[in-house]
């Protein structure tokens, strides 16, 4: 097998790919920088048999490429996620293009479309009977969505940039009568851009919740009924759970203080062996079961990272989002093997 990957060719998760690789005993692997793809250069594939689109990570100008800006938008900035979508839509079709007839792309395009999409990713797990929370019609802005959740009775949601990755631009908001809160990573300037930054903050005043929701709801909003979460030792928990070829192979448990469970926002890894001692048995094979038929709606992906969420009593559980890029779990090894040892095991077996 002569694997290509498309990645940035300094990012960790490269770094973690090509060892694993070279562990494999794989020929050296092609590397196409992002730069180069999402700039329009040509793209040099030959002789690989496989080929994998890797993350775009958080490199301004290959976001600034994507988006087509003449001008590049701050570090950490949210905005132009709608153009960024078509954009990485668009340069992972012209690498679909490039690969040699025969090649395997790890994870195709449509694949891609559905999964940056939160909106079309929800329909289609919906439409599968994956349990997934409700979800609201598209809503236009913060006036919108006050109506929309006051008419089917919600008291609290999960409001998701469509094209959004990393709990970037994601609120979870309370909006009872005049009582109207939001936990949110978005930090806004006071010129009304927005910013994922850290720490984890909470705003209670609802004109500026309005602004924040009306800034991002041109490039599409995803709303969810709250789902609450299980605990364990005192902390709020979901799980990634990375399915490969088929199979839930690798599970982080996400704790946090804040309703966001994101590692990167300062959250931490949890006990594993507890919560799965805690959920059951019984409980923990069926959440797999549905992490696995969750992947399986994209059966030319390879991967596919599902975050689960387990009710309080671990009876219950829904997915919240199933990721494209979301193998990046360093150090957690299963029959000794990372996440990118174990996708390349399966594509060699």
């Amino acid at each position: 097998m002569r694997l290509a990957v498309v990645a940035q060719p300094d990012d960790r998760r490269t770094g973690l790919l090509l060892a694993a690789a070279a562990a494999a005993g794989l020929p050296p692997v092609t590397v196409v920088p992002w730069r180069a793809v999402a700039g329009g250069a040509p793209i040099g594939l030959d002789g690989a048999t496989a080929v994998r689109i890797e993350s775009p990570g958080e490199d301004a100008e290959v976001a600034r490429l994507l988006r087509g800006d003449t001008t590049p938008i701050g570090y950490g900035e949210i905005a132009g996620l709608g153009r960024w979508y078509s954009g990485l839509i668009a340069a992972a079709r012209r690498v679909q293009e490039a690969a040699p007839a025969g090649a395997r792309l790890l994870n195709p395009v449509d694949d891609l479309a559905v999964l940056f999409d939160k909106r079309r990713c929800h329909a289609v797990l919906s439409a599968a009977g994956v349990p997934v929370p409700p979800a609201l019609p598209a809503v236009t802005g913060w006036a919108d969505l006050r109506a929309r959740m006051t008419g089917a009775g919600w008291r609290r949601v999960f409001v998701k940039p469509a094209h959004g990755s990393s709990a970037s631009g994601v609120i979870a908001l309370v909006a009872d009568g005049a009582r109207t809160s939001a936990v949110t990573s978005v930090e806004r300037t006071p010129d009304g851009r927005l910013f994922n930054a850290l720490p984890v903050r909470r705003y209670t005043d609802e004109a500026q919740i309005a602004a924040i929701v009306d800034r991002l709801a041109p490039d599409g909003l995803h709303v969810e009924r709250w789902f609450p979460k299980a605990a364990h030792a005192g902390l709020t928990l979901d799980l990634r759970v990375v399915v490969i070829d088929g199979r839930a192979a690798h599970v982080v448990v996400r704790s946090s203080r804040s309703p966001l469970t994101n590692l990167h926002l300062g959250n931490a890894r949890g006990d594993l062996a507890g919560v799965r001692a805690a959920a059951g048995e019984t409980n923990w094979a069926a959440a797999m079961r549905t992490c696995e038929r969750a992947a399986a709606q994209f059966p030319g992906s390879l991967h596919a990272g599902v975050d689960l969420m387990f009710a309080p009593g671990w009876e219950r559980h829904a997915v919240a989002e199933v990721n494209a890029f979301g193998d990046l779990l360093p150090g957690l090894l299963v029959d000794g093997r990372d996440t990118y040892a174990t996708e390349l095991a399966a594509l060699l077996r």
